[in-house]
């Protein structure tokens, strides 16, 4: 058996397979709801193999937001229809998992950052969360995360990563802060270990916590991947259980190397000096790569992006690459 359709087991949840649907903003939500779109959106992804589906940046407060068609789990309501997707997704043998967010100053509403720097001209000068404000955004992913449960998510993923919120606490580029929540590399992680701390006091210790996280922000006097690493071995003794090794999003001056399977090499080092799970995302195509990174020992986890909006059924088709034979759903069984 390939490694790419071998389980995994993290906790008390396994994987049918390494491949995950990576999270990627839909625009689609009206005031946080999901609606059709979501659950079809999901659904197929979960009809097409996948063995883990991670939502999209969901909100954890109004403020938030990316955009004004972000989904949201800010509100009670917002629960409901998303059981509707959960549930269809745990009836095809996949699992639901959400990633939790917060824009920051690359928001589009009352914007907030670490300090009052935006992202670029095109954007509002965000103001600098006070204490107080801090503690609200510890207490929105808490509170987020409580509900993400009652959802019936099964594994949350803090996203920390493209220059959001978390993200702008990490980076000396986007935290001049002078209190203890900016300066010296303790500092400017306290933030995130603190979400952690809260959401790991509501979510159930048998479900799995993930962390999104830019290994570098590809600009000079930025996050990089030796922080990065410091970062997950840390967050690895805090409980967390994997890293998704994502990169850049902070400053629109970042200089990206692209090419197929760039940011691989930063799962391969955190998962080596880190000791920690990883999951590789950024420009996989195909099975036989998927299965050529596993093998050589560099990740854990595939995360598909757009390939997996342009073909719903990747894990279908991956598994005809490596000659598997993947069960596929009985309502397409006369073309398989």
């Amino acid at each position: 058996m390939s490694i790419l359709f071998s389980p995994l087991t993290i906790k008390d949840i396994t994987l049918r397979n390494r491949i995950a649907i990576s999270p990627m903003c839909m625009y689609t939500a009206v005031e946080g709801f999901a609606n059709d779109w979501h659950l079809v959106h999901y659904g197929s992804r979960a009809t097409g193999g996948a063995g883990l589906i991670i939502q999209e940046a969901t909100a954890i407060s109004e403020e938030g937001r990316i955009s004004a068609g972000d989904l949201g789990l800010y509100k009670e309501e917002h629960i409901g229809f998303l059981q509707r997707i959960t549930t269809f997704i745990d009836q095809q043998g996949c699992v639901a998992g959400i990633q939790l967010a917060h824009a920051g100053r690359k928001g589009f509403m009352a914007i907030v950052a670490p300090s009052a720097l935006s992202f670029s001209p095109d954007f509002d000068e965000p103001r600098a969360l006070d204490g107080e404000g801090i503690q609200k955004v510890i207490s929105d992913f808490r509170t987020a995360a409580l509900r993400a449960l009652q959802a019936g998510y099964k594994l949350i993923e803090i996203h920390a990563a493209h220059g959001y919120l978390v993200h702008q606490f990490l980076s000396p580029l986007s935290n001049h802060r002078t209190d203890n929540y900016g300066g010296s590399f303790e500092n400017r992680i306290r933030l995130l270990l603190e979400i952690v701390r809260e959401i790991k006091s509501v979510w159930p210790d048998n479900l799995p916590l993930f962390v999104r996280i830019s290994a570098t922000d590809w600009a000079e006097g930025g996050w990089d991947v030796d922080e990065a690493v410091l970062l997950a071995s840390i967050l690895r003794k805090k409980g967390v259980d994997l890293i998704d090794s994502s990169s850049g999003g902070l400053v629109p001056y970042q200089k990206i190397p692209v090419g197929p399977g760039y940011q691989v090499p930063f799962a391969e080092r955190i998962k080596a000096e880190a000791n920690i799970l990883t999951a590789a995302v950024g420009l996989i195509t195909n099975g036989r790569q998927a299965e050529d990174i596993l093998q050589k020992g560099q990740a854990d986890l595939i995360l598909i992006a757009r390939e997996s909006l342009r073909d719903p059924y990747f894990a279908l088709n991956a598994a005809k690459q490596l000659n598997e034979d993947f069960e596929w759903p009985r309502q397409y069984l006369r073309a398989k």
